[in-house]
């Protein structure tokens, strides 16, 4: 019986944290989040140039749309458009070096801060 009620608690949390993103996700704030970045693809790919070895190389899976973020630490906030991403490029031996999870935070139509690739 502990089991049941430990699970439906679960699933209504699951539940309730899963409104909470679609919300925060309609009614972005443009002075907090910057506006919406439609060209987030091309945005991250200019920045990828920058940062890595062999750039034409890079094969990038996008992992859903850009979302509503606040990245900050220690009580200063960050805000912008969180997209995440996966890049299998090569290095500079020549050999791709398989699919590594990274995420850009975008903001006014640039890339303020990166997870992952030395950002």
């Amino acid at each position: 019986m502990k089991v049941l009620a430990l699970f439906v608690c679960a699933s209504l949390v699951g539940v309730s944290a899963a409104l909470h993103v679609k919300a925060e996700a309609e009614t972005a704030d443009v002075a907090r989040y910057g506006p919406y970045p439609t060209n987030y693809k091309e945005i991250v790919t200019k920045r990828l140039e920058t940062q890595l070895v062999d750039a034409g190389s890079a094969r990038i899976e996008w992992n859903g749309d850009p979302k509503p973020a606040d990245l900050g630490t220690e009580g200063e906030h960050l805000y912008g458009y969180l997209v995440n991403f996966t890049v299998n490029a090569r290095n500079r031996f020549g050999i791709y070096t398989g699919k590594q999870a990274h995420g850009a935070l975008i903001r006014n139509g640039e890339v303020i801060k990166g997870l992952g690739l030395g950002y």
